[in-house]
């Protein structure tokens, strides 16, 4: 085309290439084999110009690319590079890419239990050590020109989120700030943050699959599209799903069911057959089998149970499913020993290597948290590798591990969430399903979903449809972010730096719609102010007279209904089994048998002063033959026994002929009693002299006597119902603003109670609390304080510190754990007595754990199991011991090697034993499959 253009145009277009040859941008793109797309180019470009990005982009699109870009321009420019990542597991895997891109000389890596070359110009890192970098003052941070944040959306999370908000507001000014994230629905209210606090920053936001996606469901043995294909960008739900769910949700088949008295017709019969025949769920093995004969795998089967993930796998080798032939049952072994042969036989007995290999050899695997990391580790590395074709995973691979695959199939709608079973969130589903279609590899990617019983297919358009995924903030203050604070940055200061906090940029864009309402309110207020204006008097004062005595008038209603409960909860009491009443209202008004009084725990012998909620709930019989047991509400009035009879030994309330017969005998006996009838008592408000006083007040006021009286009643009541609402608004505008500031004021103010700071001075208490991180900062920090370890072995220093970590899957109706004895129990307890005190004054500073700030209590359930480890039990009796996966095991024993390790650099030097044991427990618990976990 260039021969249409004019010798100018052809001029300036050379130009163009010449200048875009010279870019950091051409040299980076010639070191990919395949073209970037336009959203890769455009935040290319802007982080070329010295602007930050947030890259908001499906998974799977190559978002990673911009954050690769910042490391190439660090390196061109002569600056330092860190890439920060969630996981572990994730900072493992690209440090491993970018050691191949850019030599290993150059890249390093920081973990919480890695440290590789951490002085080279490019460091992957997890965000916490970034976070703690800053915090610390670090000399690392000298020159450092870029940050990546991959997985920025993380900040949404309750547990850690806030990390990233910390690291976003200290990080220098000169450090360009590259986040990467998932597609999220308010990207550009999280942009416009991020140009509030780190100054000019571009979002680049594409909606854009590079893998198109189709979504299924797979009912029987048929594969529906959940959409039919037609014009435009509204999708029809396919008729035949209608169909299907219609024909669910109406009467099961029976031979014997009769429509309107007559038998279902033969022809009927057979057809409804014939549907119900083509609509199960079918079982793992099959989804594999019918999958593979579609050529739809590798495939992630996504099932929200770790137990159902190692089932699946168990399942499928059973029903005799191999997906690899004799070469790729060959490399998968080879591979599978080289990786795993630094783990002692007898520990790979505990932990079912051979069963596990029999799976990945078959192209089978289980994916979850409570497996070994170096067994997840192989199943990512032959999942890429296409050596295992079928993987049943928990959400946790959703999150960020580069794993895709061809098919995503999903078995359920619901998970639980931890308090309950709920549906999965649009965002949810756009995150798991995202897995499918590999970009270069794949023309197409695959959803399918599994029918269920009652699945609606609108619903399930519903989620495949919707891109909802808001970015909420988690953030909120913590003790250890407050005195690194205000060592840094005083009191004042950094008051000011929370309040650029994103959960309060968030808090304050919700204000602005509320303050439009207040508005409004009060240009109403005015107008009705201006109708109930009366030319007697002051009517406002008159509306208030009738609202007082309204107000007091049900007042006294209340406590009357009150009492009468009580004297009829007091009557209910004095009932015995056998006792013949009448109940006076209610569905089994009439005579009844008392068969039993239904008196609350503590109450059999008659003994007062128990907290009643709901009060007696007798079990009777009726005259009408029903056995029932009555509430305090078929009881508005005392009741008395009108007589009594004897109930026989032998009767039985399930048995219709023993209600029969006792229900007879008790009309007999009392049929012919007729009940007292309640007479009224006089009112309380006859006698109450604040009533009459309003009552002369009311008809001495000039408004009394206004002949529109009842029309401006009418709009002062509108008035003051407005005005009560204006209120609520104004309360809620008060509340959600400055509300991270207020959140760190309660929690300097208990600092300073318990001397960790004074004004803007942070005391050497508050020094050693700033080198804590964790949920459990200021508990580990008063143990130090109070000496509580001193003393202790090694192997109970670990016991103790895995109280500070842990936290049970199970509920609180868990047995209680097994604990060390001797002195390691006694640490225990008394650090359950310190937070006891801690838990107080934190009530006491209006600081709340519902609110996600201050100290949960500590959890012993794993300090047997930490000690066992450390005093170097063997892994099948301590995992036997301790009642959990070995990747569970191994995960704890790490987060406890972590905290050790602040322990012992935030322990006194002299005079104390705990900083040596400290270092001494993590050597004796980074053994096995603990250290052997550690990838380096």
């Amino acid at each position: 085309m260039t021969e249409d253009l004019s010798p100018a145009e052809r001029y300036a277009a050379a130009r163009k290439r010449a200048v875009e040859q010279a870019t950091a941008l051409a040299s980076f793109r010639e070191m990919y084999e395949f073209g970037l797309d336009p959203f890769q180019i455009e935040a290319c470009q802007a982080l070329e110009a010295g602007k930050g990005v947030l890259v908001a982009a499906p998974t799977g699109s190559g978002k990673t690319i911009v954050g690769e870009f910042a490391v190439h321009l660090a390196l061109g420019r002569g600056k330092k590079c860190f890439y920060t990542t969630p996981i572990k597991a994730l900072s493992n895997q690209k440090y491993a890419d970018l050691a191949k891109r850019y030599g290993a000389d150059k890249v390093g890596l920081l973990t919480g239990d890695n440290s590789v070359n951490s002085d080279a110009p490019v460091v992957v890192m997890t965000t916490e050590v970034l976070r703690n970098m800053l915090y610390s003052g670090s000399q690392s941070l000298l020159n450092l020109g870029y940050v990546v944040m991959d997985e920025v959306h993380y900040l949404s999370d309750r547990f850690r989120g806030a990390v990233w908000e910390e690291v976003i507001i200290h990080l220098q000014e000169s450090v360009t700030l590259v986040s990467l994230s998932a597609t999220v629905s308010n990207a550009e209210e999280f942009g416009d943050w991020l140009d509030t606090v780190r100054g000019d920053t571009e979002v680049i936001v594409s909606e854009h699959r590079p893998v198109p996606l189709f979504q299924h469901v797979l009912a029987g043995r048929r594969m529906y599209d959940l959409f039919e294909e037609g014009e435009g960008h509204k999708k029809a739900v396919n008729p035949d799903l209608m169909r299907m769910a219609r024909l669910e949700a109406s009467r099961s088949y029976n031979p014997r069911d009769r429509r309107k008295g007559k038998m279902l017709r033969e022809a009927d019969r057979e057809r409804e057959r014939r549907q119900r025949s083509r609509i199960w769920t079918p079982g793992r093995p099959e989804v594999i089998e019918r999958l593979d004969s579609e050529g739809l795998l590798p495939a992630i089967t996504f099932i929200f149970s770790r137990a159902a993930c190692e089932a699946a796998v168990q399942q499928c080798l059973y029903a005799g499913l191999r997906l690899n032939d004799d070469a790729a049952r060959m490399t998968v072994r080879e591979i599978v020993e080289e990786r795993t042969a630094s783990i002692p036989d007898e520990d790979l007995h505990v932990l079912g290597y051979y069963e596990w290999l029999e799976g990945l050899e078959r192209g089978i695997a289980a994916h979850h948290a409570g497996m070994l990391p170096t067994f997840k580790e192989v199943v990512e590395e032959l999942f890429v590798r296409g050596l295992v074709k079928a993987v049943f995973a928990t959400e946790t691979l959703a999150l960020g591990i580069n794993m895709p695959a061809r098919s995503v199939v999903l078995e359920k709608l619901v998970k639980w969430n931890g308090e309950q079973h709920a549906d999965i969130t649009p965002g949810e589903y756009t995150q798991l399903t995202g897995r499918a279609g590999r970009r270069g590899i794949d023309v197409e990617g695959h959803a399918v979903v599994l029918w269920q019983r009652a699945m609606s297919p609108e619903h399930l358009a519903g989620l495949a449809g919707t891109r909802t995924y808001p970015l909420r903030s988690s953030f909120k203050p913590s003790y250890n972010m407050a005195v690194n604070l205000v060592e840094q940055f005083g009191r004042h200061r950094s008051r000011e730096l929370l309040e650029t906090s994103f959960a309060q940029f968030q808090a304050d864009k919700s204000v602005v719609g509320i303050s439009r309402q207040v508005q409004k309110n009060e240009e109403g207020l005015e107008g009705y102010k201006d109708s109930m204006t009366c030319h007697l008097g002051d009517f406002e004062e008159y509306a208030r007279l009738r609202r007082d005595l309204k107000d007091r008038e049900t007042e006294l209603a209340k406590q009357g209904a009150a009492q009468r409960r009580v004297a009829a909860a007091a009557a209910l009491e004095k009932l015995k089994p056998g006792d013949i009443i009448h109940v006076p209202t209610g569905k089994f008004a009439g005579l009844a048998l008392v068969l039993d009084p239904g008196l609350p725990p503590g109450r059999a012998n008659g003994h007062r002063g128990f907290d009643q909620v709901d009060g007696p709930r007798p079990l009777v019989l009726t005259a009408e033959r029903q056995v029932k047991r009555l509430a305090s509400m078929d009881f508005p009035v005392p009741v008395e026994a009108v007589e009594r009879m004897r109930i026989p030994k032998s009767f039985n309330a399930r048995s219709p002929q023993s209600r029969r017969d006792l229900a007879s005998a008790l009309r007999t006996k009392a049929g012919h009693i007729v009940p007292d009838r309640q007479r009224k008592g006089r009112a309380a408000a006859a006698d109450d002299q604040e009533i009459a006083r309003l009552r002369a007040e009311l008809r001495a006021h000039p408004c009394h006597g206004c002949d529109e009286r009842e029309d401006h009643a009418r709009w002062a009541e509108r008035y003051h119902r407005l005005k009560r609402d204006t209120s609520q608004l104004e309360r809620r505008i008060e509340g959600r603003t400055n509300t991270i500031a207020r959140t760190f004021d309660r929690i300097v103010a208990l600092l300073t109670e318990l001397d960790y700071l004074r004004a803007d001075e942070v005391t050497e208490h508050g020094k050693r609390l700033a080198r804590l991180y964790g949920e459990l900062d200021l508990l580990a920090s008063e143990c130090l304080r109070a000496g509580v370890w001193e003393g202790l072995s090694p192997a109970e220093l670990a016991a103790c510190v895995s109280a500070l970590v842990y936290e049970a899957r199970v509920g609180d109706d868990a047995l209680a754990p097994k604990l060390p004895s001797g002195a390691a129990k006694a640490a225990l307890v008394e650090m359950v007595r310190i937070w006891g005190r801690l838990d107080g004054l934190e009530e006491d500073f209006k600081i709340s754990q519902t609110e996600g700030v201050g100290q949960r209590e500590p959890d012993l359930g794993f300090a047997w199991a930490a000690y066992m480890w450390a005093n170097d039990k063997g892994l099948d009796e301590v995992l036997r011991e301790a009642d959990m996966p070995a990747g569970d095991f191994v995960r704890w024993c790490k987060q406890v090697i972590d905290v050790l390790g602040q322990i012992a650099a935030a322990a006194p030097r002299e005079g104390s034993t705990v900083a040596k044991n400290a270092r001494k427990a993590v050597d004796q618990l980074l053994r096995g499959v603990v250290a052997y976990s550690s990838v380096g």
